[in-house]
Order: C-alpha cells, then sequence, then structure tokens
C-alpha cells in the first residue's frame, strides 16, 4: 500500500515572530490541513539527531525517527520570510544536505510520528531510571502526563506547540527536583566561576605598579597639588625656563611616552 504522503511534493514555510518555520502551502492541501503545521528546520534537525545519540543503548530506533519525517530541501527563497521546499529522498541522519523534517502526522493517533513520540518517552524514561535512584521508578504514563499538562497550557493560550518543541520536552525532560551535570542553569556556572579569577602575588604586582609603560602621559606631567613639594618643583621648573630664555637657546623636548 502507497504511503498517503506520496502525493506531498513540495510545501512553502514561513518563518514566524517566535523564529521557528511554519507551512503555509503544499501541494497536497486536500489531506494536509496547514493551521498550525509546524517543520523542523536544519538546525534544529541537527539539535534533534544529536540529543537522540544518549538513547541509543536504551532502545532507540533511528529508523522509526526517519519514518517519522518527510525530509525536504530548499528550492527557492520567495522573499519575504517565505522559502519553497522540495521533497528529496534523503536520511536526516547521514545527508550532507541542510534539510528540513516535516512531522508525518496525518494520522494523528497512530501514524508514524505519534508512534515516535511513544518511543522517545520510553527511552528516555528507561534512561533516566537508570542514570537516576529515583524513590519511585519513573513511568511512562507519568511523564507523559505531565509533558501533556504543559502543552494543554499552551493551547488554552490558543497557542500550537511547535513540532521541535515538543520533541525537546521529551528529549530533555526531568522530573522537578533532578538536574544532570550538563543541565545546569548557565547562571549557575557562571557563579561557581566567579571565584576563579587568576589571583596575582604581591611581588608580581608590585612589578605592574612600577612598569613605566603602563603609566598614562598625565601621570608623569601633572604633579598633585596636594603632595608636599608640588609648587617647589613648579618654581623650580618657571627658573628653568627663565635661564633658558636668557641664553638665547631652546633646549630639545623630550618626547612623551605613549600609553602602551
Amino acid at each position: 500500500m502507497p504511503k498517503l504522503t506520496s502525493t506531498l511534493d513540495w510545501c512553502v514555510v514561513r518563518l514566524g515572530e517566535d523564529h521557528n518555520w511554519w507551512v503555509e502551502e503544499t501541494s497536497d492541501p486536500i489531506r494536509w490541513d496547514v493551521d498550525g503545521l509546524s517543520i523542523v528546520d536544519p538546525r534544529q534537525v541537527a539539535h534533534l539527531t544529536e540529543l537522540v545519540d544518549a538513547l541509543r543503548d536504551y532502545g532507540f530506533d533511528q529508523d522509526a525517527f526517519e519514518a517519522a519525517f518527510i525530509p525536504f530541501r530548499i528550492e527557492r527563497d520567495l522573499g519575504s520570510g517565505k522559502v519553497r521546499l522540495k521533497r528529496v529522498k534523503e536520511s536526516l541522519f547521514d545527508s550532507d544536505e541542510k534539510l528540513f523534517a516535516l512531522p508525518d502526522i496525518l494520522d494523528e493517533e497512530n501514524g508514524p510520528y505519534a508512534d515516535l513520540l511513544d518511543h522517545l518517552t520510553r527511552c528516555r524514561v528507561k534512561m533516566l531510571n537508570d542514570l537516576f535512584e529515583f524513590e519511585a521508578k519513573l513511568s511512562v504514563d507519568e511523564v507523559e502526563d505531565e509533558i501533556r499538562e504543559d502543552q494543554n497550557a499552551h493551547f488554552i493560550e490558543g497557542k500550537a506547540v511547535h513540532t521541535f518543541e515538543e520533541l525537546r520536552s521529551i528529549l530533555d525532560y526531568m522530573p522537578a527536583g533532578h538536574e544532570s551535570d550538563e543541565e545546569q542553569p548557565v547562571k549557575d556556572a557562571e557563579e561557581d566561576g566567579a571565584d576563579d579569577l587568576p589571583e596575582v602575588d604581591e611581588e608580581e604586582e608590585k612589578k605592574l605598579k612600577d612598569d613605566e609603560s603602563l603609566k598614562w602621559d598625565e601621570d608623569e606631567e601633572k604633579p598633585d597639588d596636594d603632595e608636599p613639594g608640588a609648587a617647589k618643583d613648579e618654581d623650580e621648573k618657571k627658573d628653568s625656563d627663565e635661564d633658558e630664555a636668557d641664553d638665547g637657546e631652546e633646549k630639545p623636548r623630550k618626547a612623551k611616552r605613549r600609553k602602551a
């Protein structure tokens, strides 16, 4: 039996305000409803294929991932944030081309994309139970219910859930109160490194202070009026200038040192 998607040869996609790509038109408008239909861009495809690598030891099936998407490449830029895509027969994992991936959702309940969501959830749950000692092992139903609750909140707000976000919610899922080392917030990492600045010992610090090449011109030329003897130095300089004028000879000026 031929795949239902066999007549889908091209589609037009647009870049949304959320910086995700959404389908606006297809070559098969009868069976493909473009309302809220999202497509994964090449950058997101690369990120997803990297995330699923961690699941290979827990039963991940690459063929199930490939079957869940229809690959497209860019045919031409239509301007105004729109691009026409052409369907291709390429592997999302092995192709050298930058491919878009449209989820096969013609059968939302039992189609290949629905099967992939279930498959990835089971793999993720198996991995988490292996890596963490939970008081009670995670269950697939528990994870699905939590993810579905977040998605329902978007639907209530009238927002469509993008395919990339839907997949990432599974592949990045962590139960409340648990975070792996790789998933620590960036802020925490910055705070931890705040005290890691290199220390300068007293001898090295003294060398830096005495280094003439690190001083400004003004440091050499402007005496501090508050320092004792500053006025005396200024008077001596004036007397010296007067002596030079009387001699009728002008001494060469010392070149200023530029800031290093």
